[in-house]
């Protein structure tokens, strides 16, 4: 192939990554975002395969068809309460991919005695470091969102200082091999090593209501891995897009971090939500109000606007058709409904946006917090499902919360308040929530799948 032709066609594939990724930005053009995506990556993936022969054929084929027939098995067995566990996975792979990468060229020049350029080596080294980081690092995330293993963040003395010490290790192993021209290998090993164990360590103390903000980083490493493993193969296509998903997933976090009024540094250092005796005001002496099945569906039934806030309760009771089936029953009888989607409700950046897309919600009614919040103030009834922290007052009211500051759902502000909970357990804060205890407001216990199901079966009856 002409050098000129596969340049080209990298830029092609680059600009097709650009658009694709600002398309990305709206629910509305998401899916068009997301082929032009595909169409650049198969761009370029034929273009290396076609202009550098790596494997033969046969070979080439085979992994295509195996790689290719997993994905199409994961994304269609998945369930959609399953899409961040499935997120972190595919981080995961990604940074494999960087370490593997990087390894093979690491050893292909170390068993033929040539030693690397400055830059080079430094790359290499970093493709090694972040790629095993990733990828140990996704695989926890994954355990805690799977629930293999507990989803509180985990800790022990002297954490921080071990983590310094892991990281110091490896720098200093880099540079050995950077400096050093002797050929050993266990430098190399070391470096993956205890880089493997330093993305576990990194990752365990985070609660399991931060993963939004975990996932988006990771996804940023497995860029930055990408980039970085772009130089070492001399790859300018791969550099683009690494250093886009790389950039991407800084700002997500960033955004996610400042909707929480937290820092980054407190999401990975803090161990937040590992402890329920923090601060806060305490429900002893206060009510809640209970409301039956039959009662709540008369004030939904009759309702003119109602806006539903989704939590991760809504996620774990699979009721994402159920409150589809509501809403379009509040408007067949005259009701406007709209859904209020707190950025870090979930369990992945867009959690709630992808979960009621599946349902089929329009797009047009899935209304970010600043676009919907002053809207609670004319609404007959906000309907929080599964829902906590993004809903609870504190964090205006009270400067002793852990959660004061955090930007909310103005759920308090409704004429009504629906609560769909299985019990009066504390959200992730481990706070009590003060909008349970409003006045305004009225408590709907049981899962929530089942109780949508019996108010759509009692308004049809009104």
């Amino acid at each position: 192939m002409p050098a000129a032709l596969e340049q080209l066609l990298y830029l092609v594939a680059a600009v097709l990554f650009v658009l694709g990724l600002k398309r990305l930005g709206s629910p509305l053009t998401a899916r068009q975002g997301n082929r032009m995506s595909g169409v650049g990556m198969l761009i370029a993936i034929a273009v290396t395969l076609f202009d550098h022969g790596i494997l033969t054929y046969q070979e080439i084929l085979v992994g295509m068809f195996i790689g290719s027939a997993v994905g199409f098995w994961m994304a269609r067995a998945v369930k959609m309460t399953s899409m961040p566990q499935m997120v972190a996975l595919l981080n995961g792979f990604g940074g494999g991919a960087s370490l593997l990468v990087g390894g093979a060229e690491f050893l292909k020049a170390e068993l033929a005695g040539v030693t690397p350029s400055i830059d080079i080596g430094i790359t290499t080294q970093l493709s090694l470091l972040i790629g095993s980081v990733t990828l140990s690092g996704s695989l926890i995330a994954w355990a805690k969102l799977q629930e293999v293993m507990t989803g509180k963040p985990i800790t022990f003395p002297l954490q921080k200082g071990v983590n310094g010490t892991l990281f110091a290790a490896i720098v200093g192993l880099a540079a050995y091999q950077l400096i050093v021209p002797e050929q050993v290998l266990w430098p190399f090993y070391a470096v993956i090593a205890l880089a493997l164990a330093l993305g576990v360590l990194l990752v365990i103390p985070i609660g399991g209501a931060d993963m939004p903000v975990v996932i988006s980083l990771l996804n940023s490493y497995s860029g930055i891995a990408a980039a970085m493993t772009g130089f070492v193969i001399h790859n300018n296509l791969l550099i683009i897009a690494g250093a886009l998903v790389g950039s991407s997933g800084i700002i997500l976090s960033q955004i996610m971090c400042k909707a929480m009024n937290r820092s980054l540094a407190n999401v990975l250092f803090g161990a937040f939500g590992g402890d329920s005796s923090g601060g806060g005001k305490s429900s002893e002496g206060l009510t809640v109000r209970q409301v039956t099945v039959e009662d709540a569906a008369v004030q939904l039934g009759y309702a003119q606007f109602v806006i539903v806030v989704p939590g991760y309760g809504l996620a774990v009771a699979q009721a994402q058709h159920a409150v589809r089936e509501l809403a379009d029953l509040i408007e067949r009888r005259g009701g406007e409904v709209k859904y209020a989607i707190h950025p870090v409700a979930g369990r992945m950046p867009g959690h709630m946006n992808v979960l009621l897309a599946e349902a089929n919600v329009p797009y047009e009614k899935l209304c970010e917090m600043d676009q919907i919040n002053d809207d609670f103030q004319r609404a007959d009834v906000a309907l929080v499902i599964g829902a906590n922290d993004v809903v609870n007052p504190a964090a205006r009211s009270d400067p002793s919360s852990p959660i004061y500051g955090m930007p909310i759902l103005n759920a308090d502000q409704a004429k009504s308040i629906i609560v769909m909970k299985r019990g009066m357990s504390a959200g992730f804060a481990g706070i009590e929530n003060e909008l349970f205890y409003n006045p305004k407001t009225a408590m709907l216990f049981g899962d929530a799948k089942k109780s949508l199901t019996s108010l759509v079966t009692e308004i049809k009856a009104l």
